[in-house]
């Protein structure tokens, strides 16, 4: 009989999904030019250090892998709508397809850099302090 302990406690679902939201909100406001491009930016980039450092310390490097997809569920719309707000309705109909599918992959990648970062630092810092063996063996004699 094995039996795994899992050092990965707890759900990341609700903090993904609000740094999504705030990666959306910081997304439309740089591309529509509603706010300074600066503020949206420095926005984005604190709420994925935070981000980031919540999943290193939690264990849950993992999921740097799938936010970025998460987060480009919500930010999709708002892009081509801001888009649209920027240049038009015609022309932003163009450039938002442009932005939600050669921007993305763009957008995504450096969301995943910056994710998994500060996650695999915030991880090390962390350690394994207080953590227990992973695998308990217990033989047949026993």
């Amino acid at each position: 009989m094995i039996s795994v302990r899992q050092r990965a406690r707890g759900n990341v679902t609700a903090a993904m999904i609000l740094w999504s939201l705030v990666m959306a909100v910081a997304l439309f406001l740089y591309e529509s030019t509603w706010s300074s491009a600066s503020a949206a930016t420095w926005t984005a980039v604190a709420a994925t250090g935070l981000f980031g450092l919540y999943l290193g310390w939690r264990r849950r490097i993992a999921a740097v892998l799938v936010a970025p997809f998460v987060s480009w569920f919500f930010a999709w719309p708002l892009l081509w709508i801001a888009a649209m707000v920027r240049d038009g309705f015609v022309k932003g109909l163009f450039v938002g397809l442009f932005l939600v599918t050669i921007g993305w992959v763009v957008i995504g990648f450096t969301e995943f850099v910056g994710l998994g970062v500060v996650a695999v630092l915030a991880r090390w810092v962390r350690g394994s302090h207080g953590a227990n063996g992973d695998v308990v063996i217990v033989g047949p004699s026993q």
